[in-house]
């Protein structure tokens, strides 16, 4: 677990030098992750001159009421999904006004898996200010494990895309 901690840590400060240079701000929506990766952003000294602001929205209306997400698409796709996860990271970009926005929302477990979408289906999203792309990653381990994975893939999406 001390990797997971360590390359966690390690793409957060590569995110941080990063977005420092580009004179980028970035903000969170996280629902799995539960604030893991405003936390590890936030743990980098001097953070405060490109991170904005999160969210941790946990249920659907959270989702809804604090980033915009359609009703709809939580009906028809569910929360862990391509079209839930892209609204997340377009709502939280607009609404933080930073150049870059990191959405996550998966299934952690150990319960509240399906075959659709079994425990570890976890949805990535990072939206700039004319594209939104998304990736899905099915993540092996228990609870802590499946959480630490999606926030360090999370940052490191960051760094790839500023």
């Amino acid at each position: 677990m001390i990797e997971i901690e360590d390359s966690l840590q390690q793409a957060a400060e590569r995110a941080g030098s990063k977005l420092k240079s580009a004179a980028w701000s970035v903000t969170a929506a996280e629902s799995c992750t539960g604030g893991l990766v405003a936390a590890a952003l936030t743990a980098v000294p001097g953070s405060s001159a490109w991170f904005e602001l999160s969210w941790v929205t946990y249920s659907d209306s959270a989702k809804q009421s604090m980033l915009g997400v359609p009703q709809a698409a939580l009906e028809q796709h569910g929360a862990v999904s391509k079209q839930v996860v892209e609204a997340m990271a377009v709502g939280a970009r607009v609404r933080a006004g930073s150049n870059l926005a990191v959405a996550v929302s998966g299934i952690a477990g150990p319960s509240g898996g399906t075959e659709d979408k079994p425990v570890g289906t976890v949805w990535i999203a990072w939206a700039l200010i004319d594209q939104v792309e998304s990736q899905c990653y099915q993540f092996e381990g228990d609870r802590h494990t499946i959480r630490m994975l999606s926030a360090v893939e999370a940052i490191v999406g960051c760094v790839k895309r500023c």
